[in-house]
């Protein structure tokens, strides 16, 4: 798209859309503040209800109007509700693959009819959430490169790729329900390029059906061969991370680019950039740094299970008494809707005693903040992506308790080919829990793992250095892809 004649030169202008979800959002953001600091107009898309959840977070930095950063909004085709709490996600994926095209090219016409204002450049790239593909239609329509950010890693991408694979083979659906339980999920899949010993329980939660025609099967490996139609696709990762898989993908996809970790790209940008953007849907605490400087160096234990995660009554119990029975620090993140049927999540006072003088407790955190702090010794995480890439980037390590979608394959990755943590079992017990933290905190194996993680710390950093891969990858992608329809006079 051209400048109007006479007019001075009007600045790309990228309208990215994440899924509506924390652990989707923030790395769009990030990515939104990349290209803003390279000279974008940016168009940042939230939904409806996740804006309202913003604005009670009271993160209402994030939503106020920046030169050249706006956000604007889209009903995410859900009934509205008023809560405080993650949407079903299942429910959210068909909604938003249903219902989501119609009013993201209302908003597209809308900002095409405002272009002639010097303030809001016409539209020249779109980058779109990998599961969010109705995005790479509007698009094709309006005639501009549309890009497909992947916030798995590219482990799970090829997983994904390959699962009408399984099908063809039969070796999925499940025949029975009593597969999730009997050791088929120990099935060795052997023939996917550059990934050994593979489990099939390793592969996305959302193989574990009896039913071929099951929506969030489906849902997933559509959202998967629909990215690939994109002009490009963006991985949060980095070379070395996942060298081999990458090269395997490159042959079979459309041209790739690593950027990651991205908040140690974020975190070099200037002052005067907008990298102290957040959009955190929960109010963050306040108080967890004062209480983390009163510790010593590396003697605090964070546990965080994301957005997403719920646990039994049962499972918060053993976890509690196991961080209790270990005598360690340790700083809790719990969310009001993290407890499977009960919104108040209170732990028994016997442990709240026990535990007052070494524990903290929270709704919510800036967890970059938490896992760059100096108290920090190791990071209890549902391995989720964002938070295996944050770990890798402040060198913690991990202790994984994955729960569902791509963090099985993170955690096998994390734990067997990485080196950089450890796995609990499922079905947790207080006492694996206790001899585990102790073990990471104090012992050989977690001597063993904090060497490992330094070690990849120094190479994210070297990937998001000036001559990095990353950072080079970031420019490439900029120039090859989303200019590639920007010409200025």
């Amino acid at each position: 798209m051209g400048c109007h004649e006479g007019r001075k030169p009007q600045k790309p202008h990228a309208v990215c859309i994440p899924f509506p979800s924390q652990g989707h959002i923030n790395p769009m953001l990030k990515i939104s503040i990349l290209l803003h600091s390279k000279g974008f107009h940016i168009t940042f898309v939230n939904s409806e209800y996740n804006h309202k959840r913003l604005l009670k977070s009271k993160a209402t930095s994030s939503l106020e109007k920046f030169k050249n950063f706006i956000f604007e909004t889209i009903p995410d085709g859900l009934p509205p509700i008023d809560a405080d709490a993650t949407q079903h996600i299942p429910s959210l994926c068909f909604s938003t693959k249903e219902n989501c095209l119609a009013p993201f090219r209302e908003l597209l016409i809308k900002i095409t009819n405002s272009s002639d204002d010097d303030d809001v450049p016409p539209v020249t790239c779109i980058i779109f959430d990998g599961i969010m593909t109705f995005a790479l239609l509007a698009a094709q329509e309006i005639g501009v490169p549309s890009v497909s950010f992947r916030t798995t890693n590219a482990c799970s991408f090829m997983c994904n790729k390959y699962l009408p694979l399984l099908i063809q083979k039969g070796i999925l659906p499940l025949k029975d329900e009593s597969d999730i339980t009997n050791g088929y999920l120990d099935t060795v899949i052997d023939f996917i390029p550059s990934m050994k010993n593979l489990r099939l329980r390793e592969f996305p939660s959302q193989i574990r059906t009896t039913n071929i025609n099951d929506k969030l099967l489906n849902f997933i490996m559509g959202e998967t061969e629909g990215a690939s139609k994109a002009s490009a696709i963006i991985f949060h990762t980095f070379d070395s991370l996942e060298f081999n898989v990458l090269s395997d993908l490159s042959l079979i996809c459309p041209p790739l680019y690593t950027i990651g970790p991205l908040q140690l790209l974020t975190d070099q940008l200037p002052e005067n950039s907008l990298k102290f953007l957040r959009a955190n849907l929960w109010k963050e605490d306040e108080d967890c740094v004062q209480w983390l400087n009163s510790k010593e160096e590396r003697s605090v234990v964070y546990l965080n299970f994301g957005s997403i995660t719920v646990l039994t009554k049962d499972q918060l119990m053993e976890f509690a008494w196991g961080l209790a029975n270990s005598k360690k620090n340790f700083f809790w993140v719990i969310r009001s809707d993290a407890v499977v049927g009960d919104d108040s999540v209170i732990l028994p006072s016997e442990f709240v005693q026990e535990t007052k003088e070494r524990g903290f407790i929270s709704r919510w955190c800036c967890q970059e903040q938490v896992l760059k702090h100096v108290s920090i010794g190791a990071f209890l995480t549902h391995c989720g992506w964002n938070s295996v890439m944050e770990s890798i980037g402040t060198g913690v390590p991990m202790i994984c308790w994955p729960f569902f979608a791509d963090q099985h394959i993170n955690c096998r990755y994390v734990c067997c080919e990485w080196g950089i943590g450890v796995e609990i079992a499922k079905n947790v017990k207080r006492d694996e829990v206790e001899k585990i933290v102790r073990e990471m905190m104090d012992g050989d194996k977690g001597q063993k793992v904090k060497k490992k993680v330094s070690e990849w710390k120094i190479l994210a950093e070297e990937a998001t250095g000036a001559k990095g891969s990353s950072s080079l990858n970031l420019d490439k992608l900029v120039k090859d892809v989303l200019l590639s329809n920007h010409l200025v006079n």
